[in-house]
């Protein structure tokens, strides 16, 4: 499997991937928004774009299926259930499809509401795992719930699922918010060195050559997997003493979420 993941420099700091057999040539473009520099990329490698795969049905990882499909005959995937906001789909998928690129590459369907109700999450099964997460999971956050999205379901897909995913898997999300991200965890939890280490050393970077973490990192740096940590706690419950003394992860979870809409 090869990854190629396309910065699109535009205002939402959107991620673009193309995911290629090597044996093939084919490739599967994951919310291809900027389909020039997804063409170009493909025509670059040799590589022929035979599908499209949304991970939610939000304009800025849709708007660009329409051009794509006109360049390539792309075939679109998304999640079942949002046959009716994504036009022409061609594919609906749910937990534990399969999502074949060419002979050699094999994508699993991860149902992962929260962000909104229809989204997929993408894990490759390859020796070192690769998840796709769209905007559930962005590298040390996570993804907002303010247009079709829940909360509580979030949370759910984060302890249910993502966490239990094996730690060396690699996180390809669909925006660059990862400066941005580690301020809210150092604000929650001022005392994590590694937070503040990578802040430190990604804060100049360009993301079109950024980091990849992987999920064990994400456990050091990500506040909402963070949900049993003393001192977040402590600094939550200044904002919410209703808390009380043992609040359950669920509610730690929650209550981060609230705090980081208006951070």
């Amino acid at each position: 499997m090869i990854v190629e993941r396309i910065w699109t420099a535009n205002a939402y700091r959107n991620f673009n991937y193309l995911i290629a057999c090597p044996e093939t040539g084919e490739a599967l473009a994951i919310d291809p928004l900027d389909y020039r520099k997804c063409l170009a990329a493909a025509g670059k490698h040799g590589w022929t774009i035979t599908q499209i795969l949304n991970t939610h049905e939000h304009g800025d990882h849709i708007g660009g299926n329409k051009a794509m499909v006109a360049a390539t005959g792309a075939r679109i995937i998304a999640h079942r259930n949002a046959a009716n906001r994504i036009p022409n789909m061609d594919r609906g998928v749910g937990a534990g499809d399969i999502i074949n690129v060419g002979k050699s590459v094999e994508l699993e369907c991860l149902d992962t509401p929260g962000h909104t109700m229809s989204h997929i999450c993408l894990l490759s099964h390859t020796d070192q795992p690769a998840l796709f997460s769209g905007d559930t999971l962005f590298n040390a956050g996570a993804g907002n719930c303010h247009n079709g999205g829940h909360p509580k379901e979030l949370y759910e897909t984060f302890a249910n699922q993502l966490q239990k995913l094996p730690l060396n898997t690699q996180i390809f999300p669909g925006h660059d918010y990862l400066l941005t991200n580690l301020g809210f965890t150092l604000d929650r939890e001022p005392d994590n060195r590694i937070a503040a280490q990578m802040l430190s050393k990604y804060e100049d970077q360009n993301p079109a050559n950024g980091v990849v973490t992987t999920l064990e990192q994400e456990m050091e740096i990500n506040t909402f997997f963070r949900l049993q940590s003393a001192s977040v706690i402590a600094r939550l419950q200044e904002s919410f003493p209703e808390l009380g003394d043992a609040p359950s992860p669920k509610d730690v979870f929650l209550k981060l979420r609230e705090l980081r809409n208006s951070w």
